[in-house]
């Protein structure tokens, strides 16, 4: 098995008559998944999607591709295709599009319906093509044929892209639930059909690689949604992703079943919800949903709130209401139903929301005491399964964390697939399909993009780490005022603390070494601002360093007279 070395360098010229492949996200994490494939000078990218902060990127929003690779060669894009509509696979595409708003996007008819709301909001109006299963369209040199697959989302698509070079299958999101509720089956017929006209390179989605047998159907879910109905005798609060229609699906279902109205909260759950329901894939009875304002003027025992804020976001809707930060006050006896997985690096998020919700009285339902998710992701059993029909000549595990890439790249060898035939990249390293052959040819940048508000890109991780240092730290100000032509101290110093734990009062001690290190400064000569912020910035560090064992943020201000 092939691996990246951090000694990689730039990549050479494509070779003529090779295709190249790119990751710009989405290996060595879950999220972010977008992916460039290069040949005969044109590009075509698979998904532009969006990674979610986590604790160590405090006020960070979102987190991008890097689009620095490409960003001189915008005009060679012959076309976005987007396998699916959850955020981590299109979230990206308004900031791409911002920088070339005509770039035309390909996907599902629910896909484009999302992606096109999200874009209206930044004032962008895409140029679509609408695909689905069975399709087959050209873009540039790239003849792209699109599969059904199941997910936890309808509408999800596989992509066969054809060119001289070979063919690449990449799976995007998918599983093999055999009786889905809307009975959308991943298209296996058709993916034996691609394994026998011969699939160069597979890209396959590896999020479950670790885990054993074959994910449940989603269907199971809905006897535990009865019995948590039939035993609340309060609200209803249900938090799961904006998108998951499935999920939504079988909770308007049993609402309707127990009499209950429900109600959407948050504005990306009123959107998608509404635009599933428009186009038919959200099957909703008369009278079943209502506006979150009149829920006042029903009982309790009648109501349903679905919500976002399933993975503990800290300004989605759960959140909030575990902060009593929201206009929807968690009581004794709500019952609180988190229907969805646990994202890794989530763990800490998830569990500060449960156990805010259960201080107020809610009985929190998760998937760690009840059968409330099942994954959308192929497990080993399914991969396995998957890899037998396909019969790739060459393996690309793609959408997951290191552990979960090995994973999949073990089962793809268990299956007869030559170990140095499949390739485990990461983000930003270059791989080149010449002649049959995948095989690593460099690497190109691909770090994180942060958004801040209305920022992006101009946080880097030195901000981020005076952020963590601000918040784990504090910050002690010393403001003092020197004689421009001697140096001399004239006023000062001012010492103060905010964050720190350290009273100012306590500083006494610390102001005659700023006296000394500034004295001897101007005995030396030395008079120049920053020089003596430094001077002062070590001096006070090694003070608290001693005194505190803490290292709190130190700003020093100089000021010449």
């Amino acid at each position: 098995m092939s691996h990246p070395h951090p000694e990689l360098g730039a990549p050479p010229k494509l070779p003529k008559g090779g295709l190249r492949i790119t990751p710009l996200g989405g290996l060595g994490e879950i999220g972010r998944n977008m992916t460039v494939f290069e040949y005969g000078g044109r590009l075509l990218i698979v998904d532009c999607g969006v990674l979610f902060p986590e604790e160590e990127q405090p006020g960070i929003d979102l987190i991008l591709p890097d689009f620095t690779s490409i960003r001189d060669r915008l005009d060679d894009i012959d076309g976005i295709v987007l396998t699916h509509g959850h955020e981590d696979h299109i979230g990206g595409v308004p900031y791409l599009l911002r920088e070339k708003p005509d770039i035309p996007l390909i996907g599902s008819k629910l896909t484009l319906a999302l992606i096109e709301a999200k874009l209206q909001e930044h004032r962008i109006r895409p140029y679509t093509l609408e695909v689905a299963e069975g399709d087959r369209e050209r873009l540039g040199p790239f003849e792209c044929q699109f599969v059904a697959v199941n997910h936890s989302i309808p509408d999800a698509l596989a992509v066969a892209i054809r060119t001289p070079a070979g063919m690449v299958v990449h799976t995007g999101d998918f599983k093999m639930d055999q009786l889905p509720l809307d009975r959308r089956l991943t298209d296996l017929p058709a993916f034996a059909k691609l394994g026998e006209e011969g699939i160069d390179l597979l890209l396959s989605d590896s999020t479950n690689a670790e885990v054993p047998g074959f994910v449940p159907p989603e269907r199971d879910i809905s006897n535990v949604l009865r019995q948590v109905f039939a035993s609340a005798d309060k609200r209803i609060i249900v938090a799961s992703f904006a998108s998951h229609v499935h999920r939504i699906q079988q909770i308007l279902d049993a609402a309707h079943e127990y009499g209950r109205r429900v109600a959407f909260v948050g504005r990306s759950m009123v959107r998608n919800m509404g635009i599933a329901r428009e186009l038919g894939y959200l099957k909703v009875p008369a009278g079943l949903v209502v506006d979150v304002k009149t829920l006042d003027d029903l009982p309790d025992d009648e109501v349903v709130l679905v919500c976002t804020g399933s993975q503990g976001e800290p300004m989605a809707a759960l959140s909030r209401m575990a902060n009593r930060d929201h206009q929807i006050r968690i009581v004794q006896g709500d019952t609180v139903i988190l229907a969805s997985s646990l994202i890794p690096g989530n763990e800490n998020a998830v569990y500060r929301v449960i156990n805010g919700l259960s201080r107020w009285g809610a009985n929190v339902v998760h998937k760690g005491n009840a059968k409330v998710h099942v994954s959308g992701h192929a497990s080993a059993g399914e991969l396995l399964y998957f890899y037998n029909i396909c019969k790739p000549k060459n393996l690309m595990p793609v959408h997951g964390e290191w552990r979960h890439l090995r994973a999949n790249a073990e089962l793809g060898a268990l299956t007869g697939i030559p170990k140095d035939r499949i390739v485990i990249a990461e983000d930003g390293v270059v791989v080149d399909l010449v002649n049959g052959i995948a095989r690593i040819a460099g690497k190109v940048q691909a770090g994180y993009v942060y958004v801040d508000g209305l920022s992006v890109g101009d946080v880097t991780e030195a901000h981020l780490k005076d952020r963590r240092i601000l918040g784990d730290e504090g910050i002690i100000s010393v403001f003092v005022v020197v004689d421009s032509s001697t140096g001399k101290t004239v006023g000062g110093p001012n010492v103060h603390a905010r964050g720190s734990g350290i009273d100012d009062s306590a500083f006494d001690g610390v102001i005659p070494k700023i006296d000394e290190a500034l004295s001897k400064a101007a005995q030396d000569g030395v008079a120049e601002p920053h020089q003596l912020q430094q001077l002062i910035r070590r001096a006070v560090g090694k003070w608290v360093s001693d005194h505190y064992r803490r290292r709190p943020m130190i700003l020093p201000v100089v000021v010449e007279v």
